[in-house]
């Protein structure tokens, strides 16, 4: 049964594919093909064809597609359960006089759990889930299938040890995370409890735009490196209708590392915004807001799209676009190169245009800096909402509409190519500690620096910086 995910797929304004019914449909057992592609199928049906059997492994793409989508529907963890009812009851691994069938079927269980630790690691937190496949893994491990097993896949044991030490890493990088988070604080205060303590700036820290460039570079891989490819879909779950379990996906785990991403990427628009505002002196002013342009231009070149957005962002903030005097003396011809690329008209086309020539790029890489592919992360996001938004999860009959999901997989798959690439630069810690950590001003900080270096221009502003003052 062919499962190749139907690209380009055309959906109507209902959400359903145009071309769905148009021919007869394919029926296996509750799934449903049409040219030979998985298009839709009950719940049962489709969690039935994850588990394998003698003759049959499901696709990997299939495997990816489904354990990404279906915590839509079910628990990871209730998926789990059933898996290894399914693995148990269709399989026979209970039987002790199934030794044959065991020497074929193991190898190949343990390939799936294998695929869905590695995939998606963060479901195993949750200790239901733990429990589950330990359980399972202990079944696969009794018999004489088990040096079969081990030359397969490494065996279970090396499978658990590979799932906890990610387990353990994430565990670290989100205790670092929360320790840097409590070491920022607002810059307005800092300056007015101790002001001699706020005397740096980026340029004292780091005057280079290539190597600040590559530095956010390594913030963004890192970043990058820690979103689960579940956390996409976690951030768009909201109950399904045909499930009468009010608890549904009450206990889901947030999608924490995503979140914390798009916060790095507010924390460095206010941080380019902050840097431009503090200095007294118009030239200064000017000459910060030079060095992000080369900065951000280098982000371009490197193809970190994410850190060109978040430059761009800031020097666009209001406080920071309002100092027309400032800008008066920068050269702003290659700023005006970057806001073009990045200009949002026409759903972002020229954007969309550079991030296909740097996946090609990637695709055909010589070196590991030429495979670095940073989107738009926002973007990104926007782009999965309106996919989910815009068509249906289950079609009329009820079926899950797994059409939709092979293009919900395609693009988070991406994704995950992206993640995985190792930052060629070397790391510059305290650049990095600066980037991080470095106080910055709020947006009624900004406002107050801003006005301090030009004066309002109108009594709106004049009103404002006046309750500014006050506070």
């Amino acid at each position: 049964m062919p499962q190749t995910p139907p690209f380009p797929v055309m959906y109507g304004s209902n959400g359903y594919n145009k071309n769905l019914y148009k021919a007869k449909e394919e029926d296996y057992e509750g799934l449903y093909y049409h040219e030979n592609n998985l298009v839709s199928g009950s719940l049962e049906a489709l969690i039935e064809h994850l588990v394998p059997t003698v003759a049959y492994f499901p696709d990997r793409t299939y495997i990816f597609t489904f354990l990404l989508s279906s915590r839509l529907f079910i628990h990871p963890y209730e998926l789990m359960s059933k898996v290894c009812h399914l693995c148990v009851d269709q399989q026979r691994l209970a039987d002790p006089q199934a030794d044959k069938v065991q020497e074929k079927i193991a190898p190949k269980i343990l390939q799936l759990l294998t695929e869905w630790t590695e995939t998606f690691p963060y479901d195993f937190r949750d200790e239901r889930m733990m429990k589950s496949l330990k359980e399972l893994t202990h079944r696969l491990s009794t018999g004489d299938e088990v040096s079969l097993v081990k030359k397969k896949r490494g065996g279970s044991t090396q499978m658990t040890q590979t799932l906890i030490r990610k387990l353990t890493t994430l565990s670290q990088y989100e205790e670092a995370l929360a320790k840097i988070n409590s070491s920022v604080t607002d810059r307005l205060t800092v300056l007015k409890t101790k002001p001699q303590s706020i005397q740096r700036d980026i340029l004292t820290i780091c005057s280079d735009p290539f190597t600040l460039a590559q530095q956010l570079t390594h913030i963004e891989l890192e970043r990058l490196s820690y979103i689960g490819p579940e956390e996409f879909i976690q951030a768009l779950v909201q109950k399904d209708p045909l499930d009468n379990d009010k608890r549904c996906f009450s206990d889901h785990k947030k999608a924490s590392n995503l979140e914390a991403y798009v916060e790095w990427f507010n924390r460095l628009s206010y941080l380019v915004a902050t840097e431009i505002c503090m200095p007294v002196k118009k030239k200064h002013r000017a000459r910060v807001i030079e060095f992000f342009i080369d900065v951000a231009r280098e982000c371009f070149n490197i193809g970190n799209f994410n850190s060109l957005m978040a430059i761009i962002t800031g020097m666009n903030m209001s406080p920071v676009s309002r100092l027309k005097k400032t800008w008066g003396k920068v050269k702003t011809a290659k700023f005006d190169i970057l806001e073009h690329q990045m200009d949002p008209s026409s759903n972002f086309y020229n954007y969309r245009t550079a991030l296909r020539g740097a996946t090609q790029r990637s695709i055909t890489a010589h070196s590991s800096r030429e495979k670095i592919v940073i989107p738009f992360f926002s973007l990104l996001i926007k782009d999965i909402y309106f996919l989910n938004e815009g068509c249906a999860n289950r079609l009329p009959n009820g079926h899950v509409n797994f059409e939709k999901f092979w293009e919900l997989a395609k693009q988070v798959m991406e994704f995950m190519t992206w993640k995985k690439v190792e930052c060629p630069f070397d790391r510059d810690r305290k650049i990095l500690q600066y980037l991080l950590t470095a106080p910055v001003f709020s947006e009624d900080a900004l406002y107050l620096a801003s006005y301090e270096s030009e004066g309002p221009e109108n009594n709106m502003e004049k009103d404002r910086w006046k309750s500014l003052r006050c506070v």
